[in-house]
Order: C-alpha cells, then structure tokens, then sequence
C-alpha cells in the first residue's frame, strides 16, 4: 500500500479542493490518503466521499499550529475528534487571530506594495482560513513577486518589516490537546532547519513525554543530518516514524507520494485513533 499521511487543500493553504486532492492522490497510485488542513476540519466530508467513490482509504486530520519559545512547530493530529471542546475553542481561535493578523500585514504591505485586502480574499474560497500563503498569491496577481515561493523568502519571512506574529498554543499543550480529543499526534517536519530554528531534543523528548506518537522523518524538508537526528530518537523513545509529501497543489513543489508512510505504522495509527478512518 501506498499511504500519504500529510495533503492541504484549499480549507487552508493548499491550492485545489479537498475533492482535487482526493482525485490526484489517486491519479498518483495513493492507496491510503489523510487530509491535513492547517487548524481546520472542514475538509472532511467533502475529501471523504470523493475517496470513498474512488476506491481510496481516507484519514481524517489537521496540522496544529504551536510553538516553543518563538520556534513554529506543527503537529500532526489524525482520527481525533473535532467536536472536543479544546479543539473547537482553538479551531475558533486560531482563524479569527489568522485573519485579524492577515489584515494587519497586508496593510503594512499596502504602503509600499499595489495589494489590497479584496485582492487577498480573491485568492481564496469559501471557507478558507485566511493566511500567508494567499498574501503570497495576491502578491502573484498584482505582480510583485513571480511566484508564492518567491513572496516566502522575502516579503513575507519572519524577519521581513512587513511580519506579524500570530497565536498558537504551546506545543505541550498541543500535544495534549490532541490526547485529550482521542487523536494521534505526529511532529510535522520535525528537522526543516531551512525553514527556520528547529527544536532540539530536550524538547522533543519533552512532546514524547506530554504523549507525542511519532516523528514524521521522511519529508523533503528534513535534511539527510536532521533525518538521522530524527531516526535516533524516534528509535531510543519507541515513537512511530512517518513519512509524507506535505502536498498543496500548485503552492509548493511537493508531489503526491514523494514520501510515504509503512502499512504497519499506518495500522498503529488506526489502533491508537479514537476516530475511524473511511473505508471504501
């Protein structure tokens, strides 16, 4: 079996439908695919049934936005359950702080940049969660920058004048969250130092001990160094280890199935899960 355990569509910074996802992770000989919008569950449904009439396993998930001491950490929450109370609050949360930091950074960008807010909102569907990534694309459309990449590495980095920071939750409390809400947490990316810092091991170990499942080593931003970093202390700490695309459509150059996940990792994460997945 093919298993890609990480995909966002348009629900939150990804390009296509959760429908389109569906219908490519299938084009690309995907067996089991999750959908893993940034905060956001409301991709679901529509990904389940279009999965469903095409033979794939679908994985309900997200990607929780936390951090440690200003560092960005993104955790993984499969088979969890989104009516939990902390999850709803922090779904709520995080996109009236998404939006409200959205608005701010575009109007520091509109006193040097020809971008408006109308110009941003364009960018998105119905539904989505406002962020970066569609500033990046409304800076595409009116011509700044050549691509979304392009706007990431300059404008819109974290060093850039015209950056806002935004809430998220600590990443223990992230983990906890997810434990609580009956969901298995894995550490997206745990090693992509071109990103930005990365947590080293005390912390991880520290997720491990809150209740952290796994590590999601085999990404394309995890560097050979950071993988072996990675391997060792998913192996001494007896973690899962997974394996992803991070896929977004035209948003980023990640391919469908560029990394997978083991079928017996992928049978411990249904065991552990308070949630089912879809079966076709």
């Amino acid at each position: 079996m093919r298993i890609d355990l990480h995909t966002h569509s348009h629900v939150s910074d990804g390009t296509d439908s959760p429908e389109q996802v569906m219908r490519d992770a299938h084009s690309a000989g995907l067996d089991v695919v999750a959908l893993t919008d940034h905060d956001s569950t409301l991709g679901w449904e529509a990904a389940a049934r279009q999965a469903r009439d095409l033979g794939l396993i679908f994985v309900p998930g997200c990607e929780i936005s936390a951090k440690y001491h200003g560092i960005s950490v993104h955790i993984l929450a499969y088979l969890h359950d989104p009516t939990h109370e902390r999850i709803r609050a922090h779904e709520t949360r995080v996109v009236t702080a998404r939006r409200d930091r959205a608005r701010l950074m575009v109007e520091r960008l509109a006193e040097d940049f020809p971008i408006t807010w109308d110009v941003v909102l364009d960018q998105t569907q119905p539904g989505t969660t406002v962020g970066r990534p569609h500033i990046a694309d409304a800076l595409v459309a009116v011509g700044v920058v050549p691509h979304r990449s392009a706007a990431f590495d300059t404008l819109l980095t974290t060093s850039s004048p015209y950056y806002v920071h935004h809430y998220a939750p600590d990443v223990i409390e992230a983990v906890e969250m997810i434990a609580q809400a009956g969901g298995v947490s894995v550490f997206a990316h745990p090693g992509a130092s071109a990103r930005g810092e990365v947590v080293g091991d005390h912390t991880i170990n520290g997720m491990i001990d809150a209740g952290l499942d796994g590590l999601e080593i085999h990404h394309r931003d995890n560097p050979p160094h950071q993988r072996e970093r990675l391997t060792e202390i998913a192996r001494r700490r007896g973690v899962l280890i997974t394996g992803s695309s991070d896929y977004h459509g035209d948003g980023k150059p990640n391919r469908l199935g560029e990394n997978t996940t083991t079928q017996t990792v992928f049978a411990q994460i249904e065991e552990r899960g308070m949630g089912a997945v879809v079966r076709p």
